[in-house]
């Protein structure tokens, strides 16, 4: 009996503005679904039967693909000796600040390992699924940087330590109150540009600024702390170089926190700009006043129409079902 493995990989914030390939959640109600199946092919082999969602924008070869990438790493890492057909069905906006190469990364990645485990009884350990997912990634983005890829395997929010000489993700515990408002303007933005803008040096006293808030927010989401978390929502690092690739940011930023967002800035890259809140509302109207006032912002100040979103941290990431012990 051969299994079919669906796999839905759950979009995701990266940095969140002090934690600069660093700091990652998921997110609810986006995201991308990937389906593995055994091909008939007697070796090891992989191909995309199908892709839907991306406006034929993404191409078909496996090695140019990120899920094909991340999958063929999984595959290898594996020692699978049979061959696989990979779908993948987009269910999020293409290089809109969101995770959208990360999540088929990691949903490609989390599939094949559930099947080589039902089909062959092997496993996958956390480190070797995250790097099987960053392969894919890295061709996305030009790097390896786990802040987009973590949390969407995974689920959660999560700190990166680092990926030398394994992956060390340290999983955080935000409060049940912390939200998040979210705008999808109508832009897209290049990951690999946007990365290239920043160079590769930064001044010291913006270092020591970012690390004072990337500790503090740590801190403050553990502590359940509002106003700690208020004051470190502050990027020194890429904000100040990316917020002009979005008309009217600085319009956005400060519809947010006049609507009570704790602090608003780029998710990724952008074009996505997010905003944590406190809001204990079932229903989040709470935030979803904020991604209202955010979008409104926009389009007064950027002359750009978006899409408003509510949502809170995804418990639940694309590799929730493997024993990653």
């Amino acid at each position: 009996m051969s299994f079919e493995v669906s796999v839905f990989a759950p979009a995701s914030v990266s940095n969140v503005a002090c934690g600069f390939d660093v700091f990652g959640f998921a997110i609810s109600g986006l995201g991308d679904l990937v389906r593995v199946r055994r091909s008939s092919d007697s070796g090891p082999s992989l191909v995309i039967s199908d892709v839907t969602g991306d406006d034929g924008l993404l191409p078909r070869e496996p090695d140019r693909n990120t899920a094909g990438r991340a999958a063929a790493a999984a595959m290898k890492a594996l020692g699978i000796d049979f061959g696989i057909e990979l779908e993948i069905h987009k269910q999020m906006p293409i290089s809109s600040g969101l995770g959208s190469s990360a999540a088929s990364a990691a949903g490609a990645a989390a599939a094949v390992a559930i099947l080589a485990r039902n089909e062959s009884e092997k496993s996958i350990d956390r480190c070797q699924l995250i790097n099987s997912a960053l392969d894919g990634e890295q061709l996305a983005s030009g790097g390896r940087h786990a802040d987009n890829v973590a949390p969407s395997l995974l689920g959660g929010f999560v700190l990166v330590r680092s990926l030398d000489p394994v992956p060390d993700v340290i999983e955080i515990h935000p409060p049940s109150w912390l939200s998040c408002a979210l705008i999808l303007p109508d832009l897209s933005i290049d990951t690999r540009g946007a990365r290239e803008r920043l160079g590769d040096t930064v001044s010291l006293s913006s270092a020591i600024k970012q690390w004072a808030n990337t500790a503090t927010l740590s801190l403050a989401l553990e502590r359940g702390d509002a106003d700690m978390a208020r004051r470190a929502l502050v990027d020194h690092i890429a904000e100040p170089v990316r917020k002009d690739s979005v008309p009217g940011f600085e319009d956005v930023q400060k519809a947010a926190l006049s609507a009570g967002a704790l602090g608003c800035s780029l998710s990724g890259s952008g074009p996505a700009l997010f905003a944590l809140c406190r809001d204990e509302t079932e229903d989040l109207s709470e935030t979803k006043s904020v991604a209202t006032a955010m979008s409104e912002a926009l389009l007064r100040g950027g002359g750009c129409d978006s899409r408003p979103l509510a949502t809170r941290v995804a418990t639940r990431g694309a590799a929730v079902d493997l024993d990653l012990s």
